[in-house]
């Protein structure tokens, strides 16, 4: 459980910050109802079908897949952007909205998340940068020509307990082969990153004002610390301090930032209760 004496000094720095980074990694979505793909067993129950074919995460996100067996690829990916399009987001976004617009939405995303959680809960797309892409766009498999398109028109139907395609597949709008969501995966020599390289630009500007800020960083792993790492980066800055959100691995390296042990929504309900009372 969260120390009292750091929700406050916690809620202090974001009543002080002149601007937010919000910074989220997978577990930022557990409590809006999202499986929870750390370790094997969090995978496998989230996709029994893929247990009983010794299928792990790595061996699903892969581009080779697409090649050796579409229609479990699809299967995979098809039921991931019908959970996503179908999940509201929790409560914690709304918070966090709350907390942005009162510093006069001075704020910016970063988030490892694929899921469009955060433009579903109004956040300016143009203040979100997905480092690692977006399940709600498409491009060629093979990369053929550099574009990206919106998923919106298509409408998977899947088997879910084969966890296998039986709608048409998506296919690319240049060449006609195959499409695949824009999203980068292991060992993928294919993604295309200029959708997401855009929203990197947008942020290394917006992180050349100055300002005091505050980083709420809230779900970010060391499995993959793609998030927990640029925190850490931008702390080296001058008048930035960093909250660190997570439910097991909460400690930050410096004592002028704040570490919470808890889930995203909870810890974010606290510090909003100790703000509105101040």
């Amino acid at each position: 459980m969260f120390d009292a004496d750091e929700i406050a000094r916690a809620a202090k720095l974001i009543q002080s910050a002149d601007r937010l980074i919000i910074s989220a990694g997978a577990g930022m979505g557990v409590d809006s109802g999202l499986p929870d793909f750390r370790g094997v067993g969090g995978f496998w129950g989230a996709f029994p079908a893929l247990a009983s074919l010794g299928k792990n995460f790595q061996a699903m996100a892969t581009p080779t897949l697409f090649e050796t067996d579409s229609a479990l690829a699809w299967g995979f990916y098809g039921w991931r952007l019908n959970s996503y399009r179908a999940t509201i987001p929790h409560e914690g976004f709304s918070i966090l909205r709350r907390w942005a617009h009162a510093k006069n939405d001075d704020y910016f995303v970063f988030t490892s998340n694929v899921d469009g959680q955060f433009q579903k809960a109004g956040f300016d797309e143009k203040r979100i940068y997905e480092c690692h892409g977006s399940i709600h766009h498409l491009q060629c498999i093979r990369a053929c020509d550099g574009e990206i398109w919106s998923a919106d028109e298509f409408m998977p139907v899947v088997d879910e307990d084969n966890c296998r395609l039986l709608s048409a597949k998506p296919y690319c709008i240049s060449c006609g082969g195959l499409a695949r969501p824009n999203i980068l995966m292991f060992n993928d020599a294919f993604w295309l990153p200029w959708r997401s390289e855009f929203q990197f630009i947008r942020q290394r500007d917006w992180l050349e004002s100055v300002g005091d800020t505050v980083i709420i960083e809230m779900g970010a792993g060391k499995a993959i610390p793609t998030v927990r790492n640029l925190s850490e980066r931008l702390t080296r800055k001058n008048k930035t301090h960093l909250i660190r959100i997570n439910t097991t691995e909460a400690k930050v390296g410096r004592e002028q930032d704040v570490g919470l042990e808890g889930g995203a929504l909870e810890v974010l309900r606290a510090l909003d209760v100790y703000l509105e009372n101040v």
